[in-house]
């Protein structure tokens, strides 16, 4: 289409005044303007022209007038945290033109002084504040958008039940307008009353060496919900490291446990289905799910493979955590593939896989030092098995 129907404004805080020549001609243009009653009153649009987004947000009302000239108000920069990319996804090229205008991020850095290039930027707005876990540490530093006034209360809370008490917040509300406010706090004693919008940056210069979520793989057994069926950590890290995830990748974690190895998958950029058959380690997976804030990454099923495997997303790689039988290998489509064995049944079906079909076999063997009398001795724990194929 030469002359799209539907423009994406990016409007700020100053509303009109600091919208560009271009984006106030496509404002101008529309018959319909569709925003949050926010976006309306800064742009002065009421009466009929005006259309409020419905609550829960949907597009249909937006579509149902395809083809009319119509804009749609959004915050700053459309395609980053905002409807943006919610709106392009439903239409053709061609149907739109996008009007940005400096996010939050972009006017957060912009006051800071920071690099944005090496900020995390994250949208805490309709996302758990479980997402800075592998963020924040010492030197970390990271821009947050929240939900409301309450949140930056709601977020110091949380930092200081995750040891990150010293953690400098950089309250600022309403960025770019005339309402704009910046100030500073601890989140351990936290104690500013504050107003929407608001965003949050956060500064780990001070936190202590240590702090935060380890990086990696064999984050410590205790970090997860579990009731002793779990990858231990020595071996959970020799198995992630033969999976080898990779950003955006799809594992299958069969006879999930507690769930541990699909979220390391998923803190290292990948997603994830753990498939289990218990209701309470079910339970405790979408403990693991909740508290590392990976629910948009993982997804828990109840049930026993092969039956469930059929609804399922394609996997990149699968993971066999125990009770491999041959019925369950040949069901499995393509895909990298890891197994663990601690029973001799298993093993034999391993070292027989691997005679037939390659890969690399491998003994795991750990001892751990424990108290023998006065003096300390060699425990062995049981022993692993591993088959990586291809």
């Amino acid at each position: 289409m030469a002359d799209p129907w539907l423009s994406i404004i990016g409007i700020q805080e100053d509303g009109l005044a600091g919208l560009p020549p271009a984006s106030r001609d496509a404002l101008d243009r529309a018959e319909i303007v569709f925003g949050a009653p926010r976006h309306l009153e800064l742009a002065g649009i009421g009466g009929q022209r005006g259309r409020a987004w419905p609550v829960p947000f949907g597009l249909d009302p937006l579509l149902a007038l395809r083809g009319e000239s119509v804009a749609a108000l959004v915050s700053g920069d459309p395609f980053w945290h905002g409807a943006g990319g919610s709106i392009a996804a439903v239409l053709q090229t061609g149907e739109w033109r996008a009007f940005p205008a400096p996010g939050t991020f972009s006017l957060a850095a912009a006051r800071l002084g920071w690099r944005l290039e090496e900020t995390a930027c994250l949208g805490l707005h309709a996302a758990p504040f479980a997402r800075l876990r592998p963020v924040m540490a010492r030197g970390a530093r990271a821009i947050c958008l929240l939900r409301d006034g309450t949140a930056p209360a709601q977020l110091a809370e949380w930092l200081v039940a995750q040891g990150l008490g010293p953690t400098r917040m950089v309250v600022m509300e309403a960025l770019g307008g005339p309402r704009e406010r910046i100030r500073e706090a601890r989140a351990q004693g936290f104690a500013l009353d504050c107003i929407a919008p608001v965003a949050v940056a956060l500064d780990g210069a001070d936190l202590p060496s240590g702090a935060g979520l380890p990086r990696g793989f064999g984050l410590p057994d205790d970090s997860f919900a579990h009731d002793g069926q779990i990858t231990r950590r020595a071996i959970r890290a020799v198995t992630l490291a033969a999976l080898g995830p990779r950003t955006g990748e799809m594992l299958w974690d069969i006879g999930g446990g507690s769930g541990s190895v699909s979220v390391e998958w998923c803190l290292n950029g990948g997603r994830a289905v753990t498939l289990e058959p218990r209701t309470d380690r079910i339970a405790n997976i979408a403990a693991n799910i909740k508290a590392f804030g990976l629910a948009d990454r993982m997804r828990a099923v109840q049930g026993a493979a092969p039956d469930f495997l059929h609804d399922l997303p394609a996997p990149d790689a699968i993971f066999i955590g125990g009770g491999a039988s041959a019925t369950l290998i040949d069901a499995l489509p393509p895909a990298r593939l890891v197994a663990n064995a601690v029973t001799l049944e298993t093993e034999a079906l391993l070292i027989g896989l691997h005679a037939q079909r390659g890969g690399s076999l491998t003994r795991i063997a750990l001892e751990e030092a424990v108290p023998l009398g006065r003096m300390r001795g060699w425990t062995p724990a049981r022993s692993v098995t591993q088959w990586s194929w291809p």
